[in-house]
């Protein structure tokens, strides 16, 4: 079955459905960047006021 241009357009696909995966996904993604975030700006304080830890 050949179909032409119209009716080609005229076609619906499947719907985008959320999963529990891509749900998991996205939230380890969030907080991967939060956690990146918090390093980031500790780091940044740490340099600029010149004060560590101690172990």
């Amino acid at each position: 079955m050949i179909l032409n241009k119209s009716e080609l357009l005229q076609i619906q696909g499947g719907a985008v459905t959320v999963t529990a995966t891509l749900i998991n996904a996205l939230a380890r993604g969030i907080s991967v960047l939060f956690e990146l975030g918090k390093a980031v700006g500790s780091s940044i304080r740490r340099a600029i006021t010149k004060t560590t830890c101690s172990l």
